[in-house]
């Protein structure tokens, strides 16, 4: 039968977490921080030979731009100099810019094509 003073005997110290001495964690899980991946501008350069009919069926065919859109980009590309055709994630502005250029040579035209971080 236990002895009535077992309530206030000290922890036996072979017990681990328990007694003086002992230290007690608290777990904290933390969520994964994460941040948005960088953007980066598609641009078309103008140039003197590529034909304006070209650059609006390239704009409709890979940034997928209606009739309208393709028109005023081109034109602003005409009258600037330099348009930006839209605004990618780094992997897809690199392949819209490799195809625009694959196009453009394969069409034997000199339309050069970048990309540039937002």
């Amino acid at each position: 039968m236990p002895d009535e003073n077992d309530n206030n005997r000290p922890p036996d110290n072979d017990d681990p977490g328990v007694g003086p001495g002992s230290d007690v964690g608290v777990v904290t899980k933390t969520a994964p921080k994460t941040k948005r991946p960088s953007l980066y501008k598609v641009l078309l350069l103008n140039d003197d030979y590529t034909p304006q009919e070209f650059v609006v069926w390239l704009l409709q065919a890979i940034f997928k731009k209606d009739p309208e859109d393709a028109v005023r980009i081109m034109l602003h590309v005409h009258q600037s100099g330099v348009g930006v055709c839209g605004v990618y994630t780094y992997e897809i502005a690199e392949t819209k810019v490799a195809q625009v250029m694959e196009l453009a040579r394969r069409n034997q035209h000199p339309l050069q094509c970048t990309m540039e971080r937002e």
